[in-house]
């Protein structure tokens, strides 16, 4: 059986609305040498239906169907775990992928050393019509020799963590702890990634993510007054349970003891502690995490205190 080159996971659920357009955009790359695994979690919507009508007239497309959901983490890494590619991507079936995606990604992995683990293009930020809202302000590109500086980086910009859903190496991806079962997965996993190698960034838009009332965090956060969307830090006590649960259905009495920063710099130090890096070279991810995280919040602060003061003058 020929192995392609790249695999494309889409893990979806009740995802009728904007699905369609999310398989035309990856089927209509210039690139084909790709399989896409979708896993649909036991949707109670038409996906299934859309997902067989596409997978009956492309050979490239396995679906499959979980029998009852088993959250968003088990399974996005279905998806991976079906894979057989060389290169990965996770596709979500709201987002879209322009033309030449696949085949630009590829393109510099084939260029650079194989310390680069990941290649993502820009992104720009859409809403529920299609229509662009701007483009994501996230650069996470690190060419740094040194794992902690890398993972500096990524603490220090990351926020919407688009660059996840880039082209990544199998086999890096495979030493990593995945998403894992917290809303804030994609963040997580940026930053076991750089702890393993470069990342890369296309400076061309060739990705569009879909902000609407339908994803996760608008669904888990209807209660809570705001755009949250934009502010994923400020989720209140009863959102974050709700995307616990959401995640990982087995998560759906577990307490949230920590503050969410404090509860993320865990996680970080949880992903450091199960690599495999030099003493040296651990101990200094160790202290970058406390380091660059609470430099973060320190100038976020400062600049929220900034903001008000001139706005009194």
């Amino acid at each position: 059986m020929h192995n392609p080159r790249i695999s494309v996971g889409l893990p979806v659920y009740n995802g009728e609305r904007f699905l369609k357009q999310a398989l035309d955009s990856l089927l209509s790359q210039d690139y084909e040498d790709f399989e896409l695994i979708i896993s649909d979690n036991a949707s109670t919507d038409g996906t299934a239906e859309i997902c067989k009508a596409y997978a009956a007239k492309d050979l490239r497309i396995r679906y499959s169907r979980n029998t009852t959901n088993i959250g968003s983490a088990r399974n996005y890494r279905r998806v991976f775990e079906l894979a057989r590619g060389e290169f990965f991507k996770w596709c979500s079936h709201d987002d879209l992928c322009l033309p030449g995606f696949l085949s630009t990604c590829l393109e510099v992995f084939e260029s650079a050393p194989p310390s680069v683990v990941l290649v993502y293009p820009q992104c720009e930020l859409i809403n529920e019509f299609g229509e662009v809202l701007g483009a994501s302000p996230e650069h996470l590109e690190s060419r740094e020799k040194s794992s902690y500086r890398r993972l500096a980086r990524v603490i220090r910009r990351v926020s919407l963590a688009y660059p996840a859903w880039g082209l990544i190496r199998s086999e890096s991806l495979r030493k990593t702890s995945l998403t894992g079962s917290l809303a804030y997965g994609d963040d997580l996993l940026l930053a076991e990634l750089s702890l393993y190698g470069e990342l890369r960034e296309v400076p061309e838009v060739l990705s569009q993510q879909r902000s609407h009332q339908g994803n996760a965090l608008a669904i888990c956060s209807s209660q809570q007054s705001g755009n949250i969307a934009s502010r994923p830090n400020k989720v209140n006590r009863r959102t974050r349970q709700a995307l616990l649960a959401w995640v990982d259905p087995a998560n759906a009495n577990r307490r949230n003891w920590l503050p969410i920063h404090e509860e993320r710099f865990l996680e970080y130090l949880k992903r450091i502690h199960h690599a495999p890096l030099p003493p040296l070279e651990k101990l200094l991810c160790y202290l970058t995490v406390p380091a660059v995280g609470y430099w973060r919040r320190f100038c976020t602060f400062g600049g929220y205190w900034k903001r008000r003061l001139l706005r009194r003058r």
